[in-house]
Formats: C-alpha cells, sequence, structure tokens
C-alpha cells in the first residue's frame, strides 16, 4: 500500500468496494496500479490518473510536480510487469514510457483529463513522464 495516507484509504475504498468506490480524483477517473518495489520486490499499490488510449492506459509520474520521480514509476523502470485495476476489471500489464515524441502528442489530451498536470510541469525542471499501460492478454474488459 502506498505511504501516502490518502492514496493508500483511496486505493483500500477502491479495492473493497471492487471497483465502484474511489474510481476518481477530483473528477478524474482513475485505476489501481500494482507495481513491485525496485529494492524490496514486494507489491506496491497506488491510484492513478489516467486516460483511455486504444487498449491501453496512460498514467503520469507527475508527483506532484516534485523533482524526483514517485515510486511507482522507479519499481516500473526496474520490472515494467504490473497489474491493474480498472473499476471493476483487474489483468496484468506491461508498463512503457512514452517517449519525449510520444508524449507530445498526447500531453495535451492528458491535461485535459487533469489540468493540475500542466502547473506541476511547469513547477519542475524534470521532464514529467507519461507511461503506457498495455494490458498483457490483449484487450482489457470494457
Amino acid at each position: 500500500m502506498s505511504p501516502v495516507g490518502w492514496v493508500a484509504g483511496q486505493a483500500r475504498l477502491y479495492e473493497e468496494s471492487g471497483g465502484t468506490r474511489g474510481t476518481t480524483i477530483s473528477g478524474a477517473p482513475c485505476l489501481l496500479l500494482d507495481y513491485r518495489g525496485r529494492r524490496s520486490g514486494q507489491w506496491r499499490r497506488t491510484v492513478l490518473i489516467y486516460r483511455r488510449s486504444g487498449e491501453s492506459f496512460l498514467v503520469v509520474a507527475s508527483n506532484g510536480g516534485a523533482d524526483n520521480h514517485p515510486l511507482w514509476y522507479r519499481g516500473i523502470q526496474e520490472n515494467p510487469d504490473v497489474r491493474v485495476r480498472v473499476g471493476i476489471h483487474r489483468f496484468a500489464a506491461r508498463a512503457r514510457v512514452l517517449s519525449r515524441e510520444e508524449k507530445a502528442d498526447v500531453w495535451t489530451s492528458l491535461v485535459d483529463v487533469f489540468a493540475p498536470y500542466a502547473t506541476y510541469q511547469r513547477k519542475t525542471s524534470r521532464d514529467i513522464p507519461v507511461v503506457r499501460l498495455h494490458p498483457a492478454e490483449g484487450r482489457a474488459s470494457e
């Protein structure tokens, strides 16, 4: 579970409700991402805002505009095989960081989903990564 109190609480609500509650943050859709900790190898969970992109889901490693990457991002760099829950659907996925060009193509649409991303990017000198979560077994359930 996330060390951040509100994230852990929302993740618990999301999971315990079977994916029917806790599915938004400030009106934006969110998913649960289970990833392996880069040092411990233990499964961890976080809540992330997403945008659907075909069969995949795009998530932003914003960390609120902090100058360091979030723990989940560092974890997926070590082990890109993750588990995702979107609403009532659960599936294995592969995480891939978008190139700068790919990010440029989708950034505006991500800011449309969650406007604070633009402020977060201005707040840090770090180029905030965008990650594609692609279902490992074909199409994610609707």
